[in-house]
């Protein structure tokens, strides 16, 4: 009873671990390469790597040895060092196109 329990937390805290190294992957990819140069945090395929051999990492290690825990830190590095600086850029770092209306110089407004 006791090794099911066991067991089990270890499955959950497994899927825990792959979830949040999916999201940090999914998270990277989806921000803006040149907002990583303006953070001054390494590059984007610098940190798609590293966040891909920790998710990859994460599916095929059991938790108990030391490959997943090096994931997971590097998991934790981005999530409180790199993702918060690149959030601070304006626009978020995300890789948005701005509306159609939009100029080179901001927003058309019509004349108004």
């Amino acid at each position: 009873m006791l090794i099911q329990g066991f067991t089990g937390f270890m499955w959950l805290l497994s899927m825990a671990l792959i979830v949040f190294s999916g999201f940090a992957l999914f998270d990277a990819a989806v921000r803006r390469e040149d907002a990583y140069r303006a953070a001054d945090k390494k590059t984007k395929p610098f940190w798609l790597i590293i966040l891909g051999i920790a998710f990859v990492v994460n599916l095929l290690f059991p938790i108990l040895s030391f490959l997943p825990i090096i994931g997971l830190i590097a998991t934790i590095v981005y999530m409180v060092d790199v993702r918060p600086a690149i959030r601070a850029l304006p626009g978020g770092g995300r890789s948005n196109r701005g509306s159609s209306s939009d100029g080179p110089y901001g927003p058309w407004n019509g004349g108004r």
